[in-house]
């Protein structure tokens, strides 16, 4: 089986698009889309991300997409960290259609201060958020990953899931993998945080990256954090930007010979606590 663990699905007026460098993949991408790329590949699942931010109506939005589409297995919703009601309003996503699927909650790290993590209202809402047996999933720009460490450590018996691998500056050669390794050291030091290895072709140059570019960051990630803390995640339709779905897939599963059961599989089901029973092939 394989386990996609980071698609999303978005309208052409979608705010995040606005910029110019963004105008192709200014356009809607729905579920029809997807399921032809997962097709194509012979993805069996995926877990969608909220594409929107700041709005919990795009986190109902994707719990009614999974409460009809089976091979969505998981969503990673968003919901305001720092507002006091947060159990209330996770437990209101959990009773609409599809809340079963709700897996993580999401925040863009990167658009925010660089406290955001170590502020006390948000450290009780991710507090909330592990206690209501969801996982806290992090978009944070590198230099920003000491603050996840903390957080970690502070936070020993959460599951924290780190998109992108961290955001490394793939695009900046051996200076950007120098940067990189050196922070992301002691956030692979907690055994509590698994790593997305998604968006990294979108963080290569878009028209002239190679897999050798993106190897020595898979390779290193496998080094620090082991097989069994590593999840593919194709950052579909974002990857578009500079990758088709099947040549995202490629780029990850070349450094490991093919598709590794952990990394495309076991732990995105582990960590989010997938049901795909019925999806799973026969042996």
């Amino acid at each position: 089986m394989i386990v996609d663990a980071h698609v999303q699905l978005w309208s052409a007026d979608n705010r995040r698009l606005a910029a110019a460098e963004y105008a192709p993949i200014r356009r809607d991408h729905g579920v029809g889309e997807l399921k032809a790329q997962l097709n194509e590949s012979e993805v069996d699942a995926c877990v969608l991300v909220e594409a929107a931010g700041v709005t919990s109506a795009e986190t109902t939005r994707c719990l009614e997409v999974a409460a009809w589409t089976p091979w969505v297995v998981g969503v990673v919703g968003w919901a305001p960290l720092a507002d006091p009601d947060l159990g209330e309003i996770l437990g209101k996503h959990r009773a609409e259609p599809g809340g079963h699927r709700l897996v993580a909650l999401h925040e863009r790290v990167y658009e925010l201060p660089e406290d955001f993590l170590d502020r006390p209202a948000v450290r009780a809402g991710l507090a909330t958020v592990a206690e209501c047996g969801l996982a806290i999933e992090l978009a944070v720009r590198a230099e920003q990953l000491p603050s996840v460490a903390r957080l970690a450590q502070a936070m020993p018996h959460a599951r924290i899931v780190l998109q992108h691998a961290g955001s490394p500056w793939v695009a900046g050669g051996v200076e950007g993998l120098t940067e990189w390794q050196w922070e992301i050291a002691p956030v692979a030091a907690c055994d509590n945080v698994r790593v997305k290895l998604s968006g990294l072709v979108t963080l290569a140059h878009w028209e002239r990256w190679s897999v050798d570019d993106l190897r020595p960051y898979v390779e290193h990630a496998v080094q620090v954090f082991g097989v069994r803390r590593l999840m593919f995640g194709s950052d579909w339709p974002m990857c578009r930007l500079a990758a088709t779905y099947a040549e995202a897939l490629r780029a990850i599963s070349w450094p490991f010979g093919g598709l590794h059961p952990d990394v495309f599989a076991a732990t995105a089901v582990s960590t989010y606590h997938l049901d795909v029973g019925e999806l799973a092939r026969p042996a």
